[in-house]
């Protein structure tokens, strides 16, 4: 047995102990038992489970042409072909939701997950179906695996499943879970290793595939700027710079969600004027007046299990992003403290260790490339004259699921439950 694991015929007694609030023969694993936790707060009947009426199909195939996932699948069932045809197991892959999009494996197993509602349109999002491969990687955002009777819900206790997570390399954002799921008796522990693999080599194609087009648009972009006076570069369409004039390199402007043609105040630059181009956007510098240059409100949105967002406003407009995990862990505390935090106070705040500055400081020198008029230094913390709003989750389990940070798992105890 590996250290760390449970010896598979204890489960179901780890499991029953642990529902019934008695005390297991062997503790489960922490992100098994975490989980568990979770999904009791959210109601989940451990017999049954819970379900939502899977997506429409015509719902299904828009949401799969929106997905970069898509032109992957050829590759991840490359990667998997040995453990899904020969093994005798089935691939899913799912949107940011945990919604299963694509399906495919041997018959009798498909048949089987048929059964439990494993098909493709349906949910499987922790918060419905309990513990399980895909729905506790989405909130743990890393590879897990669970092993039978980890699972939550009895009726899945045949099964074993491993999945991990795949994200967007352009800006982090999640996409979805590869996932692999069989016959308990019958999964190989090196599944975890293998989809885990498979999952990060899907995203190198990503990208690749995105810096040729990168490239693509370099070629434009270069003699388009040399009749460009002033400051200005070429982007595509997630904020990649091809090229530049009249300024230092820059790697990425964070552009908003919503991207329109005009005025745009963008909080790595200050304010700009946006033009479309077939495959991103002409930005232009624009001198403004002091005051329109400075924002005075800051949203901070972390109501959500899976995103969240800032969203900064000001006289020239309003501009949202979403934030990875450790960013928003990040903002959060400087929200909850305005009057800022040192690099070793931020270092304890997020990993109970003050001497881990050096990371601190390289995120926050990250984020404040982006938010570069929204948060200050020495200490860190948001900018004299912005207004700060945090909106929290009603209940205090669903801060910031993913988050082991020791300043989140005290405000989840202060929080309503």
């Amino acid at each position: 047995m590996n250290r760390g694991t449970t010896d598979e015929r204890l489960l179901p007694a780890v499991r029953e102990a642990c529902l019934g609030d008695a005390r297991p023969p062997v503790p489960p694993r922490p992100v098994i038992g975490q989980s568990w936790h979770r999904v009791r707060l959210r109601g989940v009947d451990p017999e049954k489970g819970g379900s939502s009426p899977p997506l429409p199909a015509d719902e299904v195939e828009q949401r799969r042409q929106r997905s970069p996932l898509a032109a992957l699948l050829g590759q991840l069932h490359e990667g998997l072909g040995s453990v899904v045809d020969i093994e005798r197991h089935l691939m899913a892959v799912t949107d940011a939701e945990g919604r299963v999009l694509w399906r495919q494996g041997n018959p009798g197993v498909l048949r089987s997950a048929d059964r439990l509602g494993f098909d493709v349109g349906a949910s499987w999002a922790e918060e419905l179906v309990g513990t399980n491969g895909i729905g506790t990687s989405l909130v743990e955002r890393r590879p897990v695996q669970v092993r039978s009777a980890e699972h939550f819900v009895r009726t899945h206790h045949a099964w074993t499943c491993a999945a991990a997570p795949l994200h967007d390399p352009r800006d982090g954002r999640l996409l979805g879970v590869l996932n692999v799921s069989g016959p308990a008796q019958a999964f190989n522990p090196a599944t975890l290793p293998l989809v885990t693999a498979v999952a990060k080599l899907g995203e190198g194609e990503l990208r690749a595939r995105h810096w040729e087009s990168v490239e693509r648009l370099r070629a434009v972009a270069a003699p388009m700027l040399a009749r460009v006076s002033g400051r200005a570069l070429v982007v595509d369409r997630d904020g990649w710079a091809a090229a530049v004039t009249g300024m230092g390199p820059v790697g990425r402007v964070a552009l908003p969600k919503s991207v329109q043609a005009g005025r745009a105040w963008l909080p790595s630059l200050g304010l700009c004027s946006l033009a479309p181009l077939p495959d991103g956007w002409l930005v232009r510098l624009e001198e403004a007046p002091r005051g329109e240059l400075v924002p005075n409100r800051v949203v901070l949105d972390v109501r959500g299990p899976r995103r969240w967002t800032v969203t900064v406003a000001g006289a020239a407009g309003e501009w949202s992003q979403e934030l990875s995990p450790r960013h928003a862990e990040l903002l959060y505390v400087l929200a909850r403290h305005p009057g800022g935090r040192s690099a070793a106070e931020l270092a304890a705040d997020l990993f109970g260790d003050a001497s881990r500055t050096v990371t601190v400081r390289a995120e926050m020198s990250r984020m404040r490339r982006t938010l570069g008029g929204v948060l200050g230094h020495r200490p860190y913390r948001f900018a004299d004259g912005v207004e700060v709003h945090l909106l929290t989750p009603p209940r205090g389990e669903d801060l910031l699921p993913p988050s082991t940070a020791p300043v989140v798992l005290t405000d989840r105890g202060r929080l309503p439950v």
